[in-house]
């Protein structure tokens, strides 16, 4: 019977400390406003699950879904460009 004790090491030689790197806050903050864009559609859907969607609901939703576009576009852009790729 192998122990493994002696794996160990190879293991557990990078402890997680639970905390973000550089590189994941990075693209954390390039991905900020699409998340914010994401969380105000999620807001506007959740409104209107116990009522009937009125006008201005129907406004607030559109204007959510055409941000969550215009984010993931302009995100798309900057990923791209940062790459140096062409589209």
């Amino acid at each position: 019977m192998k122990s493994i004790a002696a794996l160990q090491a190879v293991v557990t030689a990078n402890p997680f400390d639970g905390e973000p790197s550089d590189a994941e806050l990075d693209a954390i903050e390039q991905e900020l406003p699409l998340i914010l864009a994401e969380v105000d559609l999620l807001d506007a859907q959740i409104m209107t699950l116990d009522r009937p969607a009125t006008e201005l609901d129907e406004r607030r939703l559109r204007r959510a879904r055409n941000r969550v576009l215009v984010e993931r576009r302009d995100l798309t852009n900057r990923i791209v460009t940062v790459a140096g790729g062409a589209a």
